[in-house]
């Protein structure tokens, strides 16, 4: 397989074995860790600065035969390119008209490419570069010779491989600590790939402000940066470096180094193109943010590898976070709760109509309901809950829903449904005996019905419990459960809803309330419009009908967060689900996903207000604004032919 079909390209970045001045044993290390980047298929890798050299050399970066040694090394490595087809950038001190500069250099297919100097060197505290060497900016001529070749000189040079959509820029160490960074321009110029050789020192509480820069750059950038460190076999004269290497990927810190190791290390990731292209795409901030710097831009040949491995963090509930999970739920249930708030103050109610059924959505919508009017300081009788059994109610999510209503202590009403639907079937001649789509669809109306009028005799609003997934899906009766005044849930997926009520049960200090709550996590999800079975149980399993929703999730996240094609999301499906579904299955689920959610815009585009609480969402005011009759053959055609 060719990953570039996929729009991913794979990078490598490397902290050598290092020994001071040792060049030949530096490079042998290098040689060995463009090999092994090759073994695994990647086109390109990235080392630390000065490291055929080593960065603490000192005065010895005076000495022609140090120099002279480096330039045989880039000789060696350039065969070892030609051989291996990968890509090396490596740190070197190179000479030009009485100056020595600090430099990356870009070496491929037998041949150095182009080379970089540093920008801005570093010469305050422990470091002295302004000793050896001269800046970017005393840099007077465009072309370097190593032996019979003119080589590419200059902080100007952007390296591309456009076949991939790929540009290179390098900046170096300090570059990047700087008030303006050489790669905002880089970025600014097109480069969504950033290379970084650095020697970064180590000191107390450093390492996380170094990933806390590395992984802002990548964002404002909306690229990838891979950042490449010196390790602990530099000089610990004054200073220890601990070879803290990093891959980030527009905001995010995919790969890391371990720290003060003495071995080789090396991590290999797959940078995703596309998403940073649609990333781009989609912010105007990018556009706008072009600085007033010209760039050459030198072509790259490359050779992919065919390859059966895929270098991703592939999530397959890429909605629930995996770390700081209960600040994050936390903000979740915080940004829910202001959101209803606001509306409640805004309108100068002091009431609230919410239809509960024991179910999943209802509950974490009460549950914000109790929240806002705490936060308001209101009576929380103004919350009017209120349960319609029907013709699928069971004992078990009914008495959930009346537990839990009875344990907040909030204002609890029962209206059933059955009779007042079998009049209106009367009415309009159907058969109550056909339990078709009117049979299921007249009981939503009939529940919506219900609570706007209630809503209007206590002078209240309607609250409503539909979470994104059942948005995406079109999963909702129109002008039936559709419908609300706040949409509390709107922005809220199914996988991380549950998290969420399952963080409140884990956090809820009565035990019964948590309880309750536990419960309903375990219950299956159904709208229970369909009679329960003999044993009184839910019959009618959502999830049956339509598939999993974590796979429906997994699909709406690379769908709204980063635009990818059903070929590609499928891709990362059969990853993310290997040993759990099988391929036809999930087909056959990806089919579904895209009929429906082509087809049930129309529902999304008469949406309440709700408020977004990720970056993701559906509302036709903002994220996903896309006509109803929109079409999904060509999405569906790349399915039929997976």
């Amino acid at each position: 397989m060719k990953i570039s079909k996929y729009g991913l390209f794979r990078v490598a970045v490397a902290t050598p074995e290092t020994r001071v001045a040792d060049v030949e044993f530096n490079t042998e290390k290098i040689v060995r860790l463009v090999e092994k980047s090759s073994e695994k298929g990647a086109v390109l890798l990235v080392t630390p600065e000065l490291s055929l050299s080593s960065y603490t050399c000192g005065d010895l970066f005076f000495e022609k035969k140090l120099r002279s040694e480096v330039l045989k090394s880039l000789e060696l490595i350039a065969a070892k390119t030609k051989e291996t087809s990968t890509a090396v950038i490596v740190g070197a001190p190179i000479s030009s008209n009485g100056r020595l500069y600090n430099c990356a250099v870009m070496i491929n297919n037998g041949n150095v490419e182009g080379i970089v100097p540093k920008t801005y060197l570093c010469n305050t505290n422990e470091y002295y570069e302004e000793r050896w060497f001269s800046s970017e900016k005393d840099r007077v001529e465009d072309f370097i010779s190593l032996g019979s070749n003119e080589i590419p000189f200059g902080a100007d040079i952007l390296f591309e491989i456009s076949e991939l959509n790929v540009k290179i820029g390098i900046e170096i160490c300090e570059d990047l600590w700087a008030v303006i960074p050489p790669s905002l321009g880089m970025a600014s110029a097109g480069a969504n790939i950033i290379c970084n050789l650095s020697a970064s020192d180590e000191k107390l509480e450093k390492m996380q402000l170094r990933k806390d820069v590395v992984k802002m750059q990548s964002a404002r950038c909306f690229g990838a940066y891979l950042y490449s460190a010196c390790g602990p076999g530099e000089s610990t004269g004054d200073l220890v470096y601990s070879g803290h290497s990093m891959i980030a990927e527009n905001g995010n810190i995919i790969s890391e180094t371990e720290r003060f190791s003495f071995k080789d290390q090396l991590i290999v990731k797959d940078i995703d193109i596309d998403y940073l292209e649609d990333s781009r795409l989609r912010n105007n901030s990018y556009g706008f943010s072009a600085l007033p710097f010209d760039y050459r831009i030198i072509p790259i040949a490359f050779d992919e590898k065919n390859t059966d491995e895929i270098y991703l963090n592939i999530d397959s509930t890429p909605f629930i976070p995996k770390e700081d999970s209960n600040a994050y739920f936390r903000e979740v249930i915080d940004i829910q709760t202001t959101g209803l708030a606001k509306r409640i103050m805004h309108i100068g109610c002091k009431n609230v109509v919410i239809g509960i059924s024991g179910g999943l959505d209802s509950t974490l919508a009460l549950l914000i309901c109790a929240s806002a009017f705490e936060k308001l300081n209101l009576d929380k009788k103004g919350i009017h809950a209120i349960t319609m059994p029907g013709f699928g109610t069971t004992g078990r999510t009914r008495g959930n829903a009346e537990k839990l209503a009875d344990l907040l202590e909030i204002s609890l009403k029962e209206i059933p449904i059955s009779d007042s639907v079998l009049q209106h079937f009367k009415d309009i001649g159907h058969n109550p005996e056909t339990k078709d789509i009117v049979y299921e669809n007249a009981q939503a109306r009939e529940r919506t019905q219900i609570l706007m009028d209630y809503a209007n005799i206590v002078s209240g609003i309607v609250v409503g419990t539909g979470d994104l997934s059942e948005l995406a899906l079109g999963w909702a009766t129109y002008n039936g459960d559709q419908m609300s005044m706040y949409g509390v849930n709107a922005g809220i997926p199914k996988t991380l809803l549950k998290e969420v009520v399952r963080f409140k049960a884990s956090s809820e200090s009565n035990k019964d309330i948590s309880q309750v709550l536990l419960d309903i996590i375990d219950t299956p999800i159904s709208p229970e419009l369909l009679p329960a079975d003999e044993g009184g149980n839910i019959k009618q399993k959502t999830e049956d009908k339509l598939g999993p929703y974590e796979v429906h999730d997994f699909i709406l996240f690379h769908l709204l967060r980063r635009h990818f094609s059903p070929g590609k999301i499928f891709l990362l499906a059969e990853r993310a689900f290997a040993g759990q579904y099988g391929g036809e299955q999930l087909k056959s689920w990806f089919k579904l996903f895209y009929s429906r959610f082509f087809s049930q815009q129309f529902k999304r585009s008469a949406m309440p207000d709700g408020a977004k609480i990720g970056f993701y969402g559906l509302s036709p005011r903002g994220d996903w604004r896309m006509p109803s009759d929109a079409t999904a053959v060509i999405w569906l055609k790349e399915i039929d032919e997976l």
